[in-house]
């Protein structure tokens, strides 16, 4: 069987498992084109609940129904902090841009690039922040963060793909946390639903920024730095 045959057989596959009157909070075609749902070759057994299928090629495949489930529950957890007691981290360069839009539009504060060792801990620090709850972009990237945050009691939020464990973490979002598009559309997702949820954004309307303003716009350069 051919890539492109393997692809479209894929596609109707994960088509076919969701029924008709299920209602996700974006179309399914529009997770599937941001590869929302693409895992990698490793799946822990934490992540495994949320694990669809396997392809052929190897890469585990996660359920977007629970994707979706599960940024539902975030967004209504972190919509009862006070916007300025959320910070949300990234390391990885595909997750700066997106958490820093989603800081943006929520009120958040948002740390990005290097987590200083003692940003949470360290009392003497002159930057030390101090969140009520705290989101990671990846559990394994953001490691001081999380074993900063979980010393210090402050729930941890995490986005996880399969090759994660939850060790520390207290709310999992099920998701493609290395792809540029997969990252702009769950931060995008999650920041209207918790607006939404604290009433700030009408049900029925979008947040100000597109989810391309979410994306990355990283050069060769900046990859490979």
């Amino acid at each position: 069987m051919s890539e492109v045959e393997d692809e479209k057989s894929t596609k109707e596959e994960e088509t076919t498992s969701i029924t008709t009157e299920e209602t996700l909070l974006l179309p399914r075609d529009t997770l599937l084109s941001a590869g929302t749902h693409i895992g990698t070759r490793m799946k822990t057994m934490d992540v495994e609940q949320f694990i669809y299928r396997v392809r052929p090629d190897g890469l585990f495949v996660l359920d977007v129904k629970k994707t979706d489930e599960r940024i539902r529950i975030a967004a209504k957890f972190l919509s009862r902090f006070e916007k300025s007691k959320i910070a949300a981290v990234a390391v990885r360069l595909y997750a700066q841009e997106p958490v820093r839009k989603f800081s943006e539009v929520t009120g958040a504060v948002s740390v990005v690039g290097r987590f200083v060792p003692g940003l949470l801990s360290n009392p003497l620090y002159s930057n030390r922040i101090e969140p009520d709850v705290l989101i990671v972009s990846d559990p394994r990237a953001d490691s001081q963060a999380v074993k900063e945050a979980s010393s210090m009691g402050i729930p941890i939020v995490a986005l996880c793909s399969t090759d994660n464990n939850f060790s520390m973490v207290d709310l999992v979002i099920p998701t493609n946390n290395k792809g540029r598009k997969a990252l702009a559309i769950i931060y995008w997702l999650l920041a209207r639903q918790i607006l939404r949820e604290k009433g700030e954004l009408p049900p029925d309307k979008d947040l100000p920024l597109k989810i391309e303003d979410f994306e990355a716009k990283i050069s060769r350069e900046d990859e490979g730095s």
